[in-house]
């Protein structure tokens, strides 16, 4: 079927990964191009049947990649537009994108109504704004540019754009670190205890960006974190609880686009941060949420005063959102837990539950100490004793057994794999460790290949204060590849002794 004087090309598939961005790629004389004007990272609309996607065109000048009537598309624009190879597409202009208008009056410091920030996400939702444009969002709201009640505005927008679950249970509970710390799997063993308490809890959580797992990611390695709507109702029906990946069933969906530019440029907005969680945690039917932020010169939150001014805002907004919330500040100088890597967290929360002797005694006690806090707000416990009952279900394998009947409702119980590869870096002096880079030890772990690899990452045994002698082993380096583990030794050749501080 000849399309040769019309706007459509036939698709050819050459498999490249652009992750979350549609890309379009067709020759530089390619008849549509000439005919329509399109130049390189022009957008356009791109329709097959009853479909159409925002893509960014990429122009190629390589006439043997692409013939005379074809177009590629990157892995990610074929999967939201369900074609295959040889299926015809339609592409043709994108009108302008109004809501911009309200981007760069904001970035000019004009206060934008609640209107305004519906109009950007629904457009950031429908693939209208390219990253540049994204970028200028982000950068708008970044800083202090945002007042509480934009903030606020911003929060609805995301959470009235996706997917909303509703329960049966009059108050629905929820938790959520704000991050920056290896490790510090808690997630899973406070789901088991609160839905082995009776209360109710459809834990939706993300997949690493930037960090060597996201909950997601360690969840996946022992059950199935893919699960839609229906098969999460049934799940949390059934058992109280689930664990699963929230990016699979569009609640906020906004949001994973807008993390994925802000972490590449390294912004981290207090506005943006506060929208992400709570729309997610609104937008899956929470109404009490206990919130984690653990301070430390090298977690995300850096301190006390930042700590306060955050928990703050989160409590105005939650408050114009009917949700109540509670604020924990925590340790955040050091890993939580010893494994540091999608399985090797797996392990750690196993071994909680499983109440072994040798389970890392820091993060149960920060999983009890969340557990209490929902049971406490929620009335499931009165007065102080939250922690007492969170204790009393783990200790008596009551959590154990809840985590395998909702791992076994989502699919399977499979337990988490270590990589072949392993390194022992050894202490090389004696002393007391005193300081530990978090962020570095993030690094490292992602180099030996987590989270793609979930049998990668970090077996750390060396929390601060812990006297040490030459030739112990500090942490132990975990990699499915060779290659991988190479890469993070060498890492290792310049920055062993700025990770840990012996002295």
């Amino acid at each position: 079927m000849e399309h040769k004087h019309s706007n459509y090309l036939k698709v050819k598939a050459i498999g490249i990964d652009t992750y979350r961005e549609n890309i379009i790629y067709m020759r530089h004389d390619c008849h549509v191009c000439l005919s329509e004007g399109f130049t390189a990272l022009k957008r356009l609309v791109v329709r097959h049947k009853d479909r159409d996607i925002i893509a960014t065109l990429n122009v190629i000048h390589n006439s043997e990649l692409l013939r005379h009537g074809e177009a590629a598309l990157s892995m990610e624009a074929m999967a939201r537009l369900n074609v295959s190879e040889n299926d015809l597409i339609e592409v043709t202009h994108l009108l302008p994108v109004d809501s911009l208008a309200n981007v760069r009056a904001k970035l000019y410091g004009k206060t934008l109504p609640s209107e305004a920030f519906q109009g950007i996400i629904n457009d950031i939702t429908q693939g209208k704004y390219s990253n540049i444009e994204l970028a200028s969002f982000i950068a708008s709201c970044s800083g202090d540019r945002l007042r509480v009640e934009e903030i606020i505005s911003l929060t609805q927008a995301m959470i009235h754009v996706g997917h909303n679950l509703d329960w049966p249970a009059q108050k629905v509970v929820d938790k959520h670190c704000i991050g920056g710390l290896p490790g510090n799997r808690t997630t899973p063993i406070v789901v088991s205890i609160i839905a082995a308490a009776g209360l109710t809890i459809p834990k939706t959580s993300s997949r690493a960006i930037t960090s060597p797992a996201g909950t997601a990611d360690s969840v996946e390695t022992f059950t199935n974190v893919n699960l839609d709507l229906t098969a999460i109702r049934n799940v949390v029906e059934k058992e109280g609880g689930c664990m699963v990946w929230g990016g699979a069933v569009k609640l906020s969906p906004a949001d994973d686009i807008l993390i994925s530019v802000e972490r590449s440029l390294d912004l981290d907005s207090p506005a943006q941060l506060i929208a992400s969680v709570l729309s997610k945690k609104a937008a899956a039917g929470s109404t009490h949420v206990v919130i984690d932020i653990p301070i430390g010169d090298t977690a995300k939150v850096r301190s006390m005063e930042e700590a306060i001014r955050l928990r703050d805002l989160m409590l105005e907004v939650s408050k114009a959102i009917n949700m109540t919330l509670d604020v924990v500040f925590t340790d955040g100088q050091q890993p939580v837990g010893r494994g540091i890597g999608p399985a090797l967290e797996a392990l750690d929360v196993i071994a909680v539950l499983q109440g072994n002797k040798d389970a890392p005694v820091d993060l149960r006690d920060r999983s009890l100490k969340l557990a209490a806090r929902l049971l406490e707000m929620t009335g499931k416990a009165s007065g102080t004793s939250g922690y007492q009952l969170a204790f009393n279900i783990l200790e008596k394998g009551e959590a154990w057994k809840k985590f395998q009947a909702i791992c076994q409702a989502q699919g399977r119980f499979t337990e988490p794999a270590l990589g072949e590869f392993k390194h022992e870096v050894k202490s090389d002096r004696a002393g007391v460790v005193a300081r530990i880079d978090n962020r570095k030890l993030a690094r490292l772990a992602k180099l030996c290949g987590a989270p793609q690899s979930p049998g990668a990452g970090i077996l750390f045994l060396s929390p601060l204060y812990k006297k040490v002698a030459p030739g112990d082993t500090l942490y132990t380096l975990y990699s499915q590849t060779r290659g991988e583990l190479d890469y993070a030794k060498e890492y290792l050749t310049v920055n062993k002794a700025s990770i840990l501080e012996i002295v």
